[in-house]
Parts: structure tokens; sequence; C-alpha cells
């Protein structure tokens, strides 16, 4: 499948705030107890929880004990390898792409993590590219997401498909997969409204959401992608596990990467849900949307 996006350049130092911590724990010269409490400590305040910190302190150990290890900065090493193992992945992470059109990806998420905003800067990199783009203002909840849309398909080109505010959100999508049909549209955006996850009665209109989607495509969704704020620590974790339950969440779309010191949160997040992340977003333009690549990402998880 084609890549349209460049390696993702992240710029965030999610974890330089952690390293620069251990700095001042290895400042000691001495690996011990103390070091590997202080270590804990640092970790958990990164917004990791408390098992992925055992798992890495557990690793640490291991090694230090294996290969005698008493240099600090090769220890140093060894914990910038624990971390950054958490972020590899299995088989490929770019987004699916369909033989037949359209190709539909629904975009999932609360209020406020970045989905209209990436819907937005995905739209634009496929039209550069010479794609023909939809977009199904699917949010009916909120009046600004189905203006945001509009002005962003104004910009870019792309086609739009919306309802009125308070209208039937599954009937947006419904009718926007039926004229891109029409229209030999090549990528259908889909909005949905910010779901808060505690409340299951409006997750279960999601539920609803993709078996619309199933019946004007003929097939799944391509995607159905959860979009997670890292800003949000710990409990970006806790929308994916409620998310992930009943969305039929095929990729992960890591947003505000830039300047979060919470990055914690993030750690082991494929590990835990098997759940690949597609996408990272890391700034307000078009371009700082990228397809996730592990090994570049985890170059820049320090720096």
């Amino acid at each position: 499948m084609p890549t349209f996006y460049q390696p993702a350049i992240l710029e965030a130092g999610m974890f330089k705030k952690l390293m620069q911590s251990f700095d001042r724990m290895l400042g000691r010269g001495v690996i011990d107890e103390h070091l590997y409490e202080e270590l804990e400590e640092a970790l958990l305040e990164a917004d990791a929880n408390v098992h992925v910190a055992d798992e890495i302190l557990s690793e640490l150990r291991q090694k230090v004990r294996e290969d005698k290890i008493t240099d600090p900065g090769a220890m140093r090493a060894e914990l910038k390898e624990a971390i950054v193992r958490r972020f590899a992945q299995d088989g490929s992470h770019q987004l699916r792409m369909s033989a037949d059109k359209p190709t539909v990806y629904l975009f999932v998420g609360v209020n406020g993590v970045g989905k209209t905003t990436t819907i937005a800067k995905l739209g634009q990199q496929l039209t550069r590219y010479g794609k023909k783009v939809m977009f199904a203002a699917g949010d009916t909840f909120r009046a600004a997401a189905i203006e945001q849309l509009e002005t962003w398909a104004g910009r870019t080109g792309a086609d739009i498909v919306r309802g009125q505010p308070g209208s039937d959100s599954a009937a947006v999508l419904f009718d926007a997969i039926a004229a891109a049909k029409a229209r030999g549209i090549d990528f259908v955006l889909a909005d949905t409204a910010g779901r808060q996850h505690s409340k299951e009665n409006l997750m279960q209109e999601l539920g609803k959401l993709a078996r619309v989607v199933e019946k004007a495509l003929g097939r799944p969704a391509d995607e159905t992608l959860l979009v997670l704020d890292a800003h949000t620590g710990q409990n970006a974790i806790n929308q994916a596990e409620q998310f992930i339950a009943v969305a039929g969440v095929t990729g992960l779309v890591l947003t505000k990467l830039d300047g979060t010191s919470r990055g914690g949160a993030l750690i082991g997040v494929y590990d835990r849900f098997r759940v690949p992340i597609k996408l990272v977003g890391f700034g307000e333009k078009a371009d700082d949307l990228n397809n996730f690549d592990s090994s570049e990402f985890a170059k820049r998880l320090f720096e």
C-alpha cells in the first residue's frame, strides 16, 4: 500500500524530563536499591502505571545482574531500550486501503482529543496526493465540529456531507458513503461525536454507527481509529480500554505529543491492547500528522 505521509519526526521528547531526572540520580555514581526506588518514582511521575514501572525495573535489575553493569551510563542505555521496546509493533502499522472505493476511516474518541483536526490534516495530505476525499460530519452534537470540517473542506477541495446540529449522525454517515460511491470518491473520513467513555448508553451508539457503515459500504469500515490525547495521561488508557471494548477499534492515533511530560501513560499501550498505533500528531500543521514508525519514534523519545 502506498504511504502518503512522511515517517514521524517526533520533536516532543516525551521522556526527556524522565531521563533528566534519571541522570541526576546517576550523578551519585552508585547503582543501589535507592536508585531503583527513585527511578520507580520518576516513572510514576511520568504517568506510567505501576505494572509497567515494575516490568521496566525488573528488566533493569536482571540486566544489571546478568551483565554485571556498574557503569551508570550503561544502565541509562538499558533504561532507554526498555522503554523503546514497549513501542515496538508486530506487522504493518500503515493505514489500510480498500481496492474498492471508497476507503472509509471512522474516527472515534472523547471530545477535545483532536478527532476533527486529525481528519482535516489527513484529508489535506490525501488531497495533495491527488486523492478525492469526502468528510462525513458525523459529530452532529457540536455545531463547531461541523463548521470546522466545512472550513477544511473548502481549503482542501474535499467534498463534505453534513446534517443539521442534533440530527442523526448515522444517517450522515450513510449518506456520505452513498454519495462517495456515486462520485468516485477515494476516501471517506468520518467524524463522530465525542462519546464520554464512562457513559455506557452513549458508547453503545458507536455500535450503531459501525453497523450503518457496514450496511452502506458492504463491508466494515476499513479503519476505526481511536484518537487519544497524550496530555490526558493515564486517562487516555482508560478511554482506550472502553472504546476498544465496544467500537471495534483497529488503530490508534496519538495526538498532542508536543511538549507533554506525561508520555509514560503510553508506554506499553500496544502491548496491553494489541491495537497498532497508526498515526501520531505533534503540532498544528497538516504535516505534523504522520504515519507511526516505531524505530523513528523511538529515536525522538528522549531528545
